[in-house]
């Protein structure tokens, strides 16, 4: 089996793969602060918990594919490869790596991995062009070309932080569940403040996806959008321009690389 592990600034996701089918997925929040060995205590513990895997770390693991945007956990997490599942081909996203996507941006090596792994990802599956919207700790907008190149992008506040900044910053505003309100017109603050991030970020998807359409496409119609992330089902169904939703589509693109490297290991 494949262990993807896809490390974000606010959580952690781990999926494994039989094959092309996810069999198994946890998340965990992501830690700068855990060791190797405290890594892979969790990992122990999270895996024993699968009847398909044995009981020591690394039993029934046939290979391994991350990616990082904290380069600490990433540290981390090569030392685990190393001391732990050091028979098991591993390959850890980052410059070097081939993904089969270009990337046509001033500085290839200032995109986040998970960036270009949800467009080998999207690539894939749906084809060019395409965008992805990933709503997570940043909510990020990412445009694959007709040819699947990665061409750019928007990274904008995600819904959390926006949540987070209005209790901090608002002196009679507190922080609250990100949940649909009753209705748009909230009927008190906290349904007022509900109905800001959850219409408001829809607004936001599909005034900046439109956008993003015109310049990728001579007919905007032709562009697939998919929504990914965390917080994705908070928006899918205030927003009128995202055609798909696929909760995997990094470790999908995580198994996908982790397919065009090992054998060139």
């Amino acid at each position: 089996m494949l262990l993807t592990i896809d490390v974000g600034n606010t959580h952690t996701v781990l999926g494994l793969f039989d094959g092309d089918e996810i069999v198994e997925h946890w998340r965990i929040s992501t830690d700068a602060r855990r060791t190797a060995d405290e890594l892979a205590v969790l990992l122990q513990g999270l895996m024993g918990m699968h009847p398909l895997l044995g009981d020591e770390l690394g039993d029934g693991i046939d290979g391994i594919a991350i990616c990082a945007t904290v380069p600490s956990v990433l540290h981390e997490l090569r030392e685990v490869t190393r001391r732990y599942y050091g028979d098991v081909p591993a390959i850890l996203v980052e410059p070097g790596v081939k993904t089969g996507v270009p990337i046509l941006m001033d500085n290839p090596k200032e995109v986040g991995a998970d960036r270009i792994i949800n467009a080998v990802a999207a690539v894939e599956l749906y084809g060019g062009p395409a965008i992805v919207v990933d709503f997570g700790t940043a909510t990020t907008f990412d445009a694959v070309s007709a040819r699947g190149e990665y061409v750019g992008g928007v990274i904008s506040p995600g819904i959390e932080i926006s949540v987070e900044a209005l209790g901090v910053r608002g002196a009679q505003l507190r922080k609250i569940e990100v949940a649909r309100p009753r209705s748009v017109i909230g009927k008190n603050t906290v349904e007022a403040m509900q109905s800001g991030v959850i219409y408001g970020f829809a607004g936001q998807v599909d005034g900046v996806v439109g956008r993003m359409a015109r310049e990728l496409s001579q007919d905007p119609d032709d562009v697939t959008v998919i929504a990914t992330g965390g917080l994705a089902p908070m928006v899918l169904g205030e927003s009128s321009v995202i055609d798909e939703h696929e909760p995997w589509l990094t470790l999908i693109g995580l198994r996908l690389v982790y397919e065009r490297n090992v054998s060139r290991m």
